[in-house]
């Protein structure tokens, strides 16, 4: 009797546990619910636990529930984070929408977030947003080079050789990074 009487305590202990748990655990969303909370930490630090939503599948949803920080770094890393997810268009409203004077900041933000992809050997996908970089920040010597390189594995030389040769305007290391592009101009007829 004593047995039975310890596993129903511990039947109701566990039950209660749940209960109260799933109290507090993850929100279940059913369609059209919308659900925001506030984030109160840094931006990158907002960043950094949505990283893994920044894909074109849930970079709008998660956006949503989560919006990032207000200010320049808030808008620089959703930036990224839509950016990453290839909502390149996305990005540049969120970039145009910061100051005037800032945001070559906030695209250096998205530089550096990307800049991993483009340097693991990935220019295809890096380069809609090195491009973008360049777009607010046009002297940008290293999104220049990937921007380039990217419209050169496309097959779009005109662009890769107007994007290598600001390249090289700007960066005058004699390194791999100028003899890869030395190498493409030539290629490609510079």
């Amino acid at each position: 009797m004593r047995k039975l009487y310890l596993a129903g305590l511990l039947f109701v202990s566990l039950a209660a546990m749940l209960i109260l748990r799933g109290a507090r655990g993850p929100v279940t969303m059913h369609p059209g619910a919308v659900t925001t909370s506030s984030f109160s930490g840094s931006a990158g630090e907002w960043f950094q636990r949505m990283k893994p939503y920044c894909n074109s599948v849930e970079v709008e949803t998660r956006h949503r529930w989560n919006p990032p920080p207000s200010g320049l770094q808030g808008a620089a890393y959703s930036a990224a984070c839509y950016a990453l997810a290839g909502k390149v268009d996305r990005a540049r409203e969120l970039i145009v929408e910061v100051d005037p004077d800032d945001q070559y900041k906030a695209a250096g933000i998205v530089f550096n977030v990307a800049h991993p992809v483009a340097d693991a050997g990935d220019d295809l996908s890096a380069g809609p947003i090195m491009e973008l970089v360049v777009e607010f920040w046009p002297n940008h010597y290293m999104a220049l080079y990937h921007a380039g390189m990217s419209r050169y594995a496309l097959g779009n030389e005109a662009s890769a050789r107007d994007y290598l040769n600001r390249f090289l305007d700007y960066y005058h290391q004699d390194d791999g990074w100028t003899g890869s592009a030395r190498a493409v101009l030539k290629e490609i007829g510079e």
